[in-house]
């Protein structure tokens, strides 16, 4: 291990953690970085060809495997037997975790929007929630260089809820399959826009990376690079300047101060052995997805910070949000009995419907005042457990050659739209440390008190019935009617693995937890980095906006290092 104090100490290495060990070294600092979890190398784990049919369960997923045996999530999932968390009655909440080196980036489904500037200062907007501490005049050089270090494919549409992107920065994106040209045309006859998905797979080659080969599902991680995952694309260069220290198995639990009031470094203990450590640095990056490192805050008490560190604003732990989420599958009598081709492709949307009804949510003719988009799933991938849920909708009781038969004539027509909706932020929705819950460490657990408001719900109304009506449209019918009740449609919070919120930024000390830099305030040389800081959460996948963030701040860490 390099010499003690380090310059920074970071924990996690994910999107937030991973960015910042990157920038952090590649400008001469000498970083620690924490993982819970254990190592990980896509190089050598990912099943780049392995078939499905040849998977236990036929990759059908397990309280364990959530998504499958074959997801690059390992040691995580929503149900963690030695790590615990409460919900209050009401709520029910499920938190995601990835136990691993990258974290989340491993297993993501990679959508990379930018958020607009109507996304950033929403409360001016609406009056609902907080807006964001900079506007994106000021944000977007850094979404520059986040698409450019992540690779990004997409297109510029020129819609107000999709900033343009400078020339350099998108990849191009790939064409359209058979099933995304039939609701691209069912777009068109309603006058919605259906356009590229901006989605972290390169299509050309970059440093060192190779382009997407269309070979298995991005979920199981990419042996080549192709997708964007912190063990591919971030900590190698990192390991490469010398002046990165990893260690797997760390889980950090506590930030010590010393007497002058600055962070002194990150107590951890090593999950194998429960050996406690220690480690000291000039600065303490938190990056370990929002929820953890809301919980190590709650769990550094001191003299001078009783509640936690970071809680004085009475903010710390609220604000929570997820993505709203539902789905409605058509099956498209186009798409029957086809012969065999060639529909291959990036195992994630290459088109996708962005939010486009701005004009009458201005004008004060919907009952929500946040958006949505809508992402496409479907085509003739090869089949798995689930490929055939909804078989018996168009050939019940079939059995022998017919089952045969109709599996040849079905598959491949069935398509599924989802929605991804903005949650607003409210300060009812929040996560505590359970008074009693502990882990399997003696750490103590959060308990979660989230739930949807009417705006969720009737925006998820709405979502529905312009999935169907897009299906509709294109020439498919539904495959099973529309739920009455949206409360029966929408996914429980926590579910879209999209959680952020709970030490949120701001320019203002008693509104916020910190800075706009994601300086903890009243703490100099402590930062979050993650999703924790986001005031607002857009309707967009956060993870293109934490890279950005990160490196917005560590550019900020190292002129403040320079200056002492």
């Amino acid at each position: 291990m390099a010499a003690e104090p380090f310059d920074v100490i970071v924990v996690g290495s994910g999107a937030a953690g991973g960015t910042a060990a990157y920038a952090l070294t590649r400008a001469g600092a000498r970083v620690c970085l924490l993982e819970a979890g254990r190592s990980y190398d896509p190089q050598r784990e990912t099943p780049m060809f392995e078939r499905t049919a040849v998977a236990p369960l036929r990759d059908a997923g397990t309280p364990d495997k959530p998504f499958g045996f074959y997801d690059a999530t390992v040691d995580g999932g929503w149900v963690l037997p030695e790590e615990p968390f409460a919900t209050a009655p009401g709520t029910e909440f499920r938190w995601f975790r990835a136990r691993m080196l990258g974290g989340r980036t491993n297993h993501w489904g990679r959508v990379a929007l930018r958020y607009a500037d109507h996304d950033l200062k929403a409360f001016s907007r609406d009056g609902f929630g907080a807006d964001w501490p900079f506007n994106y005049g000021e944000f977007s050089p850094w979404y520059d260089q986040a698409e450019r270090l992540v690779g990004v494919f997409g297109s510029n549409p020129g819609l107000p809820d999709q900033p343009d992107s400078p020339p350099g920065c998108l990849q191009p994106p790939p064409v359209p399959r058979s099933f995304e040209r039939l609701i691209m045309a069912g777009g068109r006859r309603l006058g919605r826009p259906v356009v590229a998905s901006h989605t972290a797979v390169i299509t050309r080659p970059i440093n060192g990376r190779q382009a997407c080969f269309y070979a298995t599902p991005c979920l199981r991680g990419c042996s080549i690079g192709a997708n964007f995952q912190s063990p591919t694309v971030l900590l190698p260069s990192a390991r490469a300047t010398g002046r990165l220290t990893t260690i797997t198995h760390a889980q950090a639990y506590e930030i010590e101060l010393a007497r002058d009031g600055k962070a002194r470094g990150v107590h951890y203990l090593d999950r194998r052995t429960n050996a406690h450590h220690f480690v000291a640095g000039r600065a303490v990056l938190l990056g370990a997805s929002a929820m953890e490192s809301v919980r190590m805050l709650f769990n550094s008490r001191s003299t001078a910070f009783p509640d936690g560190i970071g809680a004085e604003s009475g903010w710390l732990g609220r604000g929570i949000m997820d993505s709203t989420g539902s789905n409605v599958w058509g099956q498209f009598p186009q798409m029957e009995g086809l012969p065999p081709f060639n529909d291959d492709g990036v195992w994630l949307p290459h088109v996708y419907i962005p939010w486009w009804a701005w004009p009458e949510q201005r004008a004060g003719k919907l009952p929500f005042t946040r958006g949505y988009h809508l992402e496409l799933y479907g085509g003739r991938l090869e089949p798995s457990a689930d490929t055939f849920d909804f078989f018996d909708t168009v050939s019940p009781f079939s059995y022998g050659a017919r089952l045969k038969q109709e599996a040849q004539r079905y598959y491949g027509s069935f398509v599924r739209l989802s929605q991804r909706g903005e949650m607003i932020a409210r300060e009812y929705n929040r996560v505590q440390i359970d008074p009693v819950l502990r882990d399997a460490w003696g750490i103590p657990s959060l308990r979660f008190d989230v739930r949807w408001s009417e705006q969720e719900l009737h925006q998820t109304a709405h979502a529905q019935q312009s999935m169907a009506e897009f299906i509709e449209a294109a020439g498919g019918k539904l495959v099973a009617p529309l739920p009455k009740d949206p409360a029966h449609a929408i996914l429980p919070p926590g579910r879209i693995i999209h959680e952020v919120g709970g030490a949120r930024s701001g320019a203002d000390p008693r509104k916020s937890v910190t800075n706009s830099f994601g300086r903890i305030w009243g703490v100099p040389n402590l930062y979050v980095i993650d999703g924790a800081v986001f005031p607002s959460s857009a309707h967009k996948n956060p993870t293109l906006t934490i890279v950005a963030f990160t490196l917005r701040a560590c550019d900020h860490i190292q002129r403040e290092m320079r200056h002492g």
